[in-house]
């Protein structure tokens, strides 16, 4: 420990990265002291708002959040913005260190003609409204259209087909939010076209999320068998041991190959197509997505890229979905990256701009940091880089001096936002979701509106 004592720290996110990154803090150095803030009375970020409502094995991992979060040095203050009810400078005066573990926000762009059509949604968007997100809420959703086109083929590509594949049975034993529930049980859609602009071996789905799309009860699963002939390139790429997961992606893709049994709705998966339009039909509503066809060919640095060779390909729908990537969102005075959507950073350590000097005091993890690759258990590594390059700072004294009291953050709160959530209360609103949901036969039935939450815990909105 530095002369300072004890080790004070703010964190602003309450996600995975942010409670990996209080845990490793609160076990490596007993004396310090952590408090948390998000932008939403409820803790847990992309656990709660993020993971697929159907998924309740992953979201267990809330219990591990739950047990960091019983650490008498731990405090969880919900429902505070930074940059608005709480400043940099507001954190910079009352502790040693501050670490930004934001997540990804938003979308990248795909930057053609018709992205902001009516109909075209970014599946952030998506995502987070049948997860009940309290801002994300009131978005609406189209869904008397047949057919539904999905741009990307990574893990929330899968997420969101699969939702717009699910029966009203299957949808009634999950956590999504009712609105949710209810409006999708209605959908007219009864085919979905997944498409991504490389091959099958370069798919970014993981193998357990692409397996679980031949267990749904209402949607053939259907890949197309030219598509599914690697190309010379790609075999050559893989060499002669090639990589068993990639292996095993392929052998579960060639079995989804005209594999049709009558079911309700289609789930095609295409491959080497890049959009090159969103269309608008006669109702100014998305009606086509245009693609071009795609070959794989071998840039000047080595790596595989996929390139237009001129015959184009239109596929009808009426709602699309764009999942190319998710990417951060500045904060206010905080350094950002707005090429690569991040936080410019070394190890963890805030740079002033990318490739530039360390922020005193200023850290990042999560998505944030490292962009939004991974999963949840990857943040746990990427926290405890930051939190070591923490300690060694400190240790060496090159830590930000508070010079405010220990009241100062909770006096500020109160005189600035005042309705603020302790975990304490969250727990509260914890347990009642679930006994709720124990009433329906589901895992919990959220609250989705701010008010709705304050009210519960007699709170003015």
């Amino acid at each position: 420990m530095s002369a300072a004592g004890k080790l004070h720290v703010a964190i602003v996110g309450s996600g995975p990265a942010g409670f990996y990154a209080a845990d490793r803090l609160l076990k490596q150095s007993p004396d310090a002291a952590v408090d948390m803030f998000d932008l939403l009375p409820t803790p847990h970020g992309l656990v709660r708002h993020g993971v697929a409502p159907d998924h309740q094995k992953i979201k267990s991992v809330s219990k591990i959040y739950d047990k960091i979060a019983e650490n008498p040095d731990f405090r969880f203050f919900g429902f505070v913005e930074f940059g608005k009810d709480l400043l940099l400078d507001d954190l910079k005066s009352r502790y040693h260190q501050i670490i930004f573990a934001t997540g990804a926000q938003t979308d990248k762009r795909i930057a053609i003609p018709g992205e902001d059509l009516p109909g075209s949604h970014t599946a952030t968007e998506f995502v987070a409204w049948y997860n009940g997100h309290p801002y994300k809420s009131d978005l609406d959703f189209d869904m008397s259209c047949e057919r539904a086109v999905i741009i990307g083929i990574g893990n929330v590509a899968v997420d969101v087909a699969r939702i717009l594949c699910l029966s009203p049975e299957e949808l009634a034993k999950t956590d999504m939010a009712d609105y949710a529930v209810e409006k999708l049980a209605r959908s007219n859609i009864r085919e979905v076209f997944m498409v991504g602009r490389r091959g099958p071996a370069q798919a970014a789905f993981t193998n357990p999320e692409l397996k679980e799309l031949g267990n749904l009860e209402q949607a053939d699963v259907l890949t197309h068998p030219e598509e599914m002939e690697l190309d010379d390139l790609t075999i050559e790429s893989l060499g002669e041991n090639p990589n068993a997961a990639i292996q095993k992606k392929i052998e579960i893709l060639k079995g989804f190959s005209g594999a049709a049994a009558g079911k309700k709705k289609k789930l095609h998966i295409k491959f080497l197509l890049s959009p090159v339009s969103i269309d608008e039909g006669k109702n100014g509503r998305v009606s086509t997505v245009t693609f071009v066809k795609n070959k794989l060919m071998k840039r000047e640095d080595g790596s595989m890229g996929a390139v237009a060779f001129g015959e184009m390909l239109k596929i009808e729908a009426g709602i699309v979905f764009r999942s190319i990537g998710y990417r951060g969102v500045a904060l206010r005075d905080v350094p950002f990256d707005e090429k690569a959507g991040v936080i410019p950073n070394a190890a963890g350590r805030v740079l002033d701009k990318p490739g530039g000097r360390a922020v005193k005091g200023l850290y990042t993890a999560g998505w944030i940091k490292r962009g939004a690759t991974g999963v949840i258990g990857t943040n746990k590594t990427d926290s405890a880089e930051t939190v070591d390059s923490m300690l060694e700072d400190f240790a060496a004294g090159a830590h930000l001096n508070p010079d405010k009291p220990d009241e100062f953050i909770t006096k500020l709160l109160e005189r600035r936002k005042p309705e603020h959530v302790s975990y304490r209360e969250w727990k509260k609103i914890d347990e009642e979701e679930k006994k709720t949901g124990e009433s329906r036969g589901r895992p919990r039935v959220k609250y989705t509106r701010i008010e709705d939450i304050l009210k519960s815990l007699g709170k003015k909105s």
